[in-house]
């Protein structure tokens, strides 16, 4: 009898805090949605964003993206955010996808313009620039370092050259 107490009281300690570690985790996880308002814009390219990914204003989070699609007739990547309510979007601002880092994720980031007008909900930014594939650029990098290498060697007699003997 004593044994199965201890077995009940471990299982309750068990169960206790499988609870506490999902009620943290759930606090944790951010939600696609909630107040503000929708905007959208298109893009060429949106390389690796993800519904989720942050919106930013100089590096200030202010909305998430909630959907992406692709428009059937031209495409281009539509993206569709929300922006926190107390955020008001000048109709003259630009939208691009930028990286955080090398090893970081991508986020939407607005360069507010300087109009007066506001966007409205369900408008679109219209100036937009699409994210940059940065593995693309590096193995271009590399690819033309070897081609100098190549021509530089070639340009210097073919490589590497024993000296002369004496």
């Amino acid at each position: 009898m004593k044994n199965r107490v201890s077995e009940i009281i471990v299982g309750l300690v068990v169960i206790v805090a499988a609870a506490v570690f999902l009620a943290y985790a759930a606090s944790r996880t951010r939600t696609v949605g909630g107040t503000g308002y929708d905007l959208r814009a298109s893009f060429g390219s949106i390389g690796p964003l993800t519904v989720g990914s942050p919106v930013k204003i100089a590096g200030v989070t202010i909305g998430e993206v909630t959907r992406t699609s692709l428009d059937p007739q031209t495409y281009a990547a539509i993206v569709q955010f929300r922006i926190q309510p107390d955020v008001k979007i000048p109709k003259d601002s630009s939208a691009a996808i930028e990286s955080a880092s090398l090893l970081g994720s991508d986020y939407l980031s607005i360069s507010p313009g300087g109009s007066e007008t506001m966007l409205k909900p369900g408008q679109a930014i219209t100036a937009t620039q699409s994210a940059i594939n940065i593995e693309s650029l590096l193995g271009k990098f590399v690819f033309s370092a070897a081609n100098l290498a190549t021509s530089t060697a070639k340009a210097n007699g073919g490589g590497t050259s024993a000296p002369a003997p004496k």
